[in-house]
């Protein structure tokens, strides 16, 4: 196999477990706001946007987890980094969540700046909180998972989920 292979395979597996995570869970979260929304005549993202949503966060956790003030307090107790990488992550989030309903907007009346307006006054608040709470705590899940696999290791946690692999059994 070749360096530029390995390097692509090496990528792609470590993209896998934040896209899985997010792509489940923004479909989730589309459909809990389509049964929130229905009957309302307001438009549901469509499973592409969604997708296309969950790629991007998938690759912006990927680029986070460069960063070096990521892993903030890798001696201290879990809960540290659990908490510091949901806020990190729940931004990330926010912000793509935003940026998915600008573009909506902004295509809707040509401008940017009243794009933002209409964002702003058609937004149906106590929709956007209950599922931005949905989203923080499905972020907390993934974080506490990714600190305890970061600690205990891939391998044991595969072992501990689904068994002992056949090679290794006596």
């Amino acid at each position: 196999m070749s360096k530029l292979t390995a390097k692509i395979r090496e990528e792609i597996e470590a993209l896998l477990p934040p896209t899985i995570f997010f792509l489940v869970t923004f479909h989730l979260i589309a459909l809990i706001r389509e049964l929130m929304l229905e009957g309302t005549g307001i438009p549901i993202n469509t499973s592409l946007s969604v997708t296309i949503a969950a790629l991007v966060l998938g690759k912006s956790v990927l680029i986070a987890d460069m960063l070096p003030f990521i892993n903030r307090y890798p001696d201290k107790p879990l809960i540290y980094n659990v908490v510091w990488k949901t806020v990190i992550y729940t931004i990330a989030a926010t912000v793509i969540r935003y940026l998915e309903s600008l573009i909506d907007c902004w295509r809707a009346t040509g401008s940017l700046a009243e794009g933002n307006r209409k964002l702003l006054a058609e937004t149906i608040w106590p929709h956007f909180w209950a599922i931005h709470i949905l989203l923080i705590v499905l972020i907390i899940c993934y974080c506490t998972m990714r600190e305890l696999v970061r600690v205990i290791g891939r391998r044991k946690v595969m072992e501990m989920f689904f068994g002992t692999p056949p090679e290794h059994r006596p």
